[in-house]
Formats: structure tokens, sequence, C-alpha cells
């Protein structure tokens, strides 16, 4: 990927020109809260049984582990947006500062990514309904949801600001109320379904104690299980965190607003997932969650509280409008970024009065609408092999963003920084950041092997094989996608 970006340093004043279409009218509690519910979703709610029969209690390590990766990438991604917050996030730093075709690769790949994401979750909006409803079909719910969410967007970033803080607000009050619950139960010592009595010792002496699959281990039926495989799946559960960047180019004051975003994310992580998943391995034993149901609700089962299911199903709900609302809002603001690099069609960088890029919302939400219609006739194909593609993505933008902080920073040493930074060079450049990544010179290297590592363990897994295969097809995709659209615009221009 080194052919000539179209934003170059002389361009410097790009950043500047989207803010004054794209309204920052994000307030500080709104990026605290976007970025504290992005931890939070139905991976947390359901998808924690599948990491802890993987690894047991030792999987409170796999999540401390991947918090601490994805720490890393947020704040590569996060050094970049304090200098030079802009909507367009990782694709538009891709663009300027490595080359048009990686700026093509990361934003198409983000937006194609959400838009799988926001697919899933449309398709299995209407299981929760029908928790209360039976009778609606889902496809009524989904279409619902679908216009709900697309009118929430167009109102305004503001307004997006505090539809997602109250859903965060949701969230944790849920995350927060089981946690207070479960610690009840284990000072009471109150009895429980599973007749053995809540005590933080359980992490330590039920069925293997901690590691009870060691790092990696084979288990009987051929599949590899232990705290290693367990960090494929704690990874995933962290998609999402770096819709913080993509807000950087709407917030008031992105210089103070967006470090203490990053810096409460490991918070967070110990807080929501460490803390909470170790107080309902202390009060349900482990080798039970099955994942038949939700953890969440199994700890509240266990000591007769059963209107849990019905609060949760609610929690979710509003977990998978949240994942919905916030995919939009980051699609239309990628393609508004991609047009203004000259990577997608021109008519996508354009905003309203309010600063909402409407063409990009609309655009985004009509082929959402054809993925969703694509799950409920080809259920298999869709979540065998577009989920697959979905999974991968974050990975490929992940490795990217780190990737795109080491070309940052060599052009901030040259004298080709943004906005302050241009004009100084060296070493004087670099001490001028304002939040710098810790340890720059390794870190990068570090997330890359890490993430290298992770590539590997999917290759063990029949399940996440498909998506690396998957990947490095989707990769190819967008190479080729992106030849064609030079070629094309190239025609254009002789023609003319």
């Amino acid at each position: 990927m080194a052919d000539t970006p179209r934003i170059s340093n002389t361009d410097a004043a790009a950043p500047d020109t989207q803010s004054s279409t794209l309204q920052r009218s994000l307030k500080n509690r709104h990026i605290q809260l976007i970025a504290l519910g992005g931890a939070i979703g139905t991976g947390l709610f359901y998808g924690s049984s599948d990491s802890i029969s993987l690894a047991g209690p030792s999987v409170l390590l796999a999540y401390l582990i991947g918090g601490l990766a994805i720490f890393l990438i947020v704040r590569a991604l996060s050094e970049m947006s304090v200098e030079d917050p802009n909507a367009g996030a990782f694709s538009y730093y891709a663009t300027r500062y490595w080359s048009k075709r990686a700026g093509f690769v990361s934003g198409w790949n983000y937006w194609f990514n959400y838009i799988l994401v926001s697919m899933v979750e449309l398709a299995v909006v209407g299981s929760f309904v029908n928790y209360w409803f039976p009778a609606i079909p889902q496809w009524v719910s989904a279409a619902f949801f679908l216009v709900l969410i697309t009118c929430m967007n167009l109102l305004g970033v503001n307004k997006f600001g505090e539809f997602e803080f109250w859903f965060a607000i949701i969230k944790i009050v849920a995350v927060i109320a089981m946690i207070i619950g479960g610690i009840a139960v284990i000072i009471a010592g109150l009895p429980t379904a599973s007749g053995i009595r809540a005590s933080f010792a359980n992490l330590f002496t039920i069925d293997g104690g901690f590691f009870p699959h060691g790092l990696l281990s084979r288990a009987p039926d051929g599949t590899w299980t232990g705290l290693l495989m367990a960090l494929v799946v704690v990874m995933f559960s962290f998609g999402g965190t770096e819709l913080i960047g993509i807000t950087a180019g709407e917030t008031e004051d992105p210089a103070t607003t967006i470090p203490k975003a990053t810096n409460g994310i490991i918070a967070r992580i110990l807080t929501f997932y460490v803390f909470a998943l170790a107080v309902i391995m202390a009060v349900v034993p482990w080798n039970t969650i099955d994942g038949s149901s939700s953890p969440f609700v199994q700890i509240f089962d266990s000591v007769g509280v059963h209107a849990a299911a019905g609060i949760l199903n609610f929690v979710c709900l509003t977990a998978v409008m949240s994942v919905y609302n916030s995919g939009l809002y980051a699609n239309s603001r990628m393609l508004y970024s991609l047009a203004r690099q000259g990577n997608a069609p021109a008519y996508l960088g354009t905003t309203n009065k309010r600063g909402v890029p409407v063409a990009g919302v609309l655009t985004s939400a009509a082929i959402t609408v054809i993925a969703v219609v694509v799950v409920f006739l080809w259920p298999e194909f869709a979540f065998n092999y577009l989920m697959s593609i979905a999974t991968i993505a974050a990975f490929i933008n992940w490795g990217m963003v780190v990737i795109t902080e080491m070309k940052f920073r060599k052009a901030v040493a040259a004298g080709k920084g943004p906005g302050r930074l241009a004009g100084l060079t060296g070493q004087e450049a670099l001490n001028a950041l304002r939040f710098k990544l810790p340890f720059a010179r390794v870190t990068p290297y570090f997330v890359i092997a890490f993430q290298l590592m992770i590539v590997v363990l999917m290759c063990m897994s029949d399940s996440y094989f498909v998506a690396v295969i998957a990947g490095v097809i989707w990769v190819a995709v967008l190479l080729i996608a992106y030849q064609l659209t030079q070629a094309a615009s190239s025609r254009s221009s002789r023609a003319e």
C-alpha cells in the first residue's frame, strides 16, 4: 500500500473544513457513556458463557490480557485523534499518513463490518420482542427498529449522543445491580440452586481450580480449550471500543474528552468484565454455565429471583438498539470521510444544516435492509460466511490502526504533523504530542505480534478458521475494488 494519498500535508485544513460542516456538539458525558456502553453488549450478557466454558475462572486473566491489548490499540488511535480530530478516524489517518489505498481498505472494511453487525442485531431483535409479544413477526420488529434508529440518527449528533447516553445507563445499571446482588448473596451465604455455598473461593476450588484447562489443552472431542483459546472469544467481545475515535470529529473538546474516555477503558473492563464475571462464578459454579441461558440470569435464578430473565431481556433489547444506533452513526461518518478522501461517491460527503451526513445515514440504512433480508432468507449463509467477515474485520482495522500510528509518528518527526505540530521536527515534534502512546517504539510491534497469535489460535478452532479464510478473501476483494475504482476514475478524468 504505497500509492500516494490524496490528503497530503498541504491539506492540513481538511480536518477544520470537516468540523465546519459536522457539528462539534458531543459533550464529555456523551463520550464517556458512549465509550462505557461500547464495552457492554450482548457479548457480555450472553457470550461470556462461551469464554467461561473454554477457560473456567482463568477467563478473568483473558479479559485482563485482551483488555490491555485493546487499550493500547485505542491509545494509538487516540494519539492521532487528539492532534487531528476527524470523523473518519482511522480511515482518514490511513489515507493521510499511509496511502489512499490503505484509507480505502480501512474505511470500507469498517463500514461493511458494521453493516454485518447491524444485520445480526436487527435480525435477532425480534426474539427479544417475542419474549413479551410472541405474535409479532420478527421481520416487523426488525423493520420498526431500523426505521426508529434511522430517524434518531437524522436528528443531529447531539441527539445521537443523548440516546447513547441513556442506552448505556440502562446497561450499566443492570451490571451494577447484578454485582451488588451477587455480593449480597456471597456475604449473606444464601443457599443456591447448585447446593454449593456462594464464595470467591469457588474460583479456586471447583472442578480443576482456577486453571481447569491450563493455557492450552485438547478436549476429548478434539476441540482446543484453555486460557489462550478463550482469548479469541474475549478479543471479539471488545469490538466497538474504537468508536471513541469516530466521535472525535464531533466532540466539543477532543483534547480533553478523548484522553479521559480512553484512559477509562481499563477501569471499565475491570469493573464490567473481570469483577462482574468473578461475582457470577463465585455464586454460580463455572462448570454449570453452559450457555443455555445468560450467566446474568443464572446468578439470580440460583437464589430464586426468577424475574431476572425478563429484566435482562429488556436490557438486551436496549443493547441491540444501542449497537445499531452506534453502527449507523459510525457508518454514516465513515462514508462521509471516504467521500472526502475521494474513496466514495461525492454525494456521501455532504451534510444538512444540523451537520448530519444524511446521504450516509440513508445509504447505510438501505444496505442494512438488504443484509437483514439476506439473514431471513438465507440464515446459514449469513451466519456462516458474512459473520465470518465481520469477525475478522475488526482485527483488520485494529492492525491497520497501529501501523498507521507508526506512520503518523514518522510524519510528525519529519515536520509533516497536523495543525500545531506542522513545522516541528524530530524529537521536539514527538514530545509535543499531547496524548502519547505508551512505549511507542515497541508497543505497535507488541500489539501486532499479539494479533498474529490470536489469528494462529483462530486457525485451531473450526468455527473461527472460516473467519480467517474469509478475512484473506475479503482483503483481496477490497484491494481489487480499490484498483477498479481508481481505473474508473482515471478513465473518467481522461474523458473530461
